[in-house]
């Protein structure tokens, strides 16, 4: 690990805020006409740059199987085209989107004639550190710019090659448009001591937004001075009711579990009513274990399913991100309800069922930021609630919560017109 003093941080962070600050300035001057074609332009040279990016990433890729990275994290950090496409379609997709930026949330005259408007308006500049995930990269700065936030990045070292390459390829987008490039600066100093000295920038840094493990999460929010936007874990559940459509399920479940490992909205934990144990198990678990599904699960579960192993405690309340996934037996839905509200993290939960009471029940009693009926976890997502590109899924219920698009990414302010009063 690199060797920095506390007078050099200090120095790096005071130049990384500066330039931020400035940027800001120049960032609230854009009209939204603005804004879309630097976007535009940001997509099309992340294509162009396609195969610079694949060699950065490249570079991380190998050093993390070096490593021993975990697979799920793994599969974050990988970047192919297809990937980069996307990134750059997030881009776009946020072109379209209308500009929140200047939008009156309410109008109102008071007796004295004094008119009011509550108007949006950038935080100013946000913090984001993150983990081995480069499409973060594209994606914070696509939110932040159009809404006027100039973005200060600390990505994790795992992802650091590609991290630089795709804040390179974006910083040249700006300049070509001439805009201030300093809009997105990433921190390339990886030392702890750095990034805990910016959790505390708070003469330039307006709000931090930590994405990544539990670990990264509780570190951003216990030292932070900065207010913190709290993006959390996910220890995703379904529960598969006594009333499902037990041919949704399989499907369902397979989606939620298997469709992409290594993310915070995949299903971590499954839910099964006794009644109906002995009919969906056994389809289940085949379902699972072609998948290699590593299948945790209580007596009843291993009675049906023989390759699962014993569940344990601390499985009920993991988030794995791995081909695992923990599965118990309940005796009703407020049993169901009771576990997910003691295990869950906050983020998404579903049930499966064709009973409208018993869905409304859990949609009013379940307590996270996403709740499905007869629906994978997958969905929550920035781009599948039609959001464009997402900052994160915020846990928290302050300010923001769910998927954070672009609205998550501003404040307000009220804006007060006179003609001559003066208080009596």
């Amino acid at each position: 690990m690199e060797s920095i003093s506390a007078a050099e941080i200090d120095e790096y962070l005071t130049q990384l805020g500066t330039k931020a600050q400035i940027a800001k300035t120049v960032l609230r001057g854009l009209d939204t006409a603005q804004k879309n074609r630097a976007l535009a332009r940001a997509a099309e040279m992340l294509v162009q740059e396609s195969e610079r990016l694949l060699l950065a990433n490249e570079k991380d890729y190998v050093r993390a199987k070096e490593n021993d990275m975990a697979e799920g994290l793994l599969d974050r950090l990988k970047l192919t085209t297809a990937r980069i496409e996307a990134m750059a379609e997030g881009l776009r997709q946020i072109a379209t989107l209308p500009d929140p930026v200047g939008e009156v949330m309410e109008s109102f005259d008071r007796p004295n004639g004094l008119h009011i408007e509550k108007v949006r308006v950038p935080m100013g500049v946000t913090g984001i550190i993150y983990e081995a995930r480069p499409n973060v990269t594209a994606d914070a700065f696509g939110l932040c710019f159009k809404t006027g936030n100039a973005v200060i990045l600390k990505g994790g070292r795992d992802a650091f090659y590609s991290n630089q390459a795709i804040t390179e390829v974006i910083r040249e987008a700006l300049e070509e448009e001439g805009i201030d490039k300093n809009a997105i600066q990433l921190m390339e100093k990886n030392d702890r001591a750095v990034t805990t000295a910016f959790m505390k920038l708070k003469e330039y840094v307006d709000v931090l937004i930590p994405r990544g493990g539990a670990g990264l999460i509780r570190s951003v929010v216990e030292n932070s001075t900065v207010p913190v936007i709290e993006t959390g874990t996910g220890n995703c559940h379904i529960y598969i009711d006594e009333a499902a459509d037990l041919t949704k399920a399989v499907p369902i479940v397979i989606n939620a579990k298997t469709q992409r490992i290594g993310v915070c909205n995949a299903c971590e934990s499954l839910l099964v009513h006794e009644k109906i144990a002995e009919r969906i198990l056994p389809a289940l678990g085949k379902a699972l274990l072609e998948k290699q599904v590593e299948i945790r699960g209580d007596e009843t579960v291993r009675e049906q399913i023989p390759e699962a192993q014993a569940a344990t405690e601390e499985d009920y309340g993991r988030e794995y991100l791995d081909l695992v996934l923990s599965v118990k037996t309940v005796g009703s839905l407020e049993e169901a309800i009771a576990h997910i509200n003691k295990y869950n993290t906050g983020h998404s939960d579903a049930i499966l069922t064709e009973d409208q009471a018993r869905a409304q029940k859990f949609l009013r009693e379940v307590d996270s930021a996403c709740v499905y009926v007869n629906a994978s976890t997958r969905f929550t997502d920035g781009f599948e609630f039609g959001f464009g590109a997402e900052i994160g899924i915020s846990t928290q219920k302050l300010h923001a919560r769910g998927p954070m698009g672009l609205r998550e990414l501003t404040s307000y302010k009220y804006q007060v017109t006179g003609n001559g009063q003066v208080r009596p």
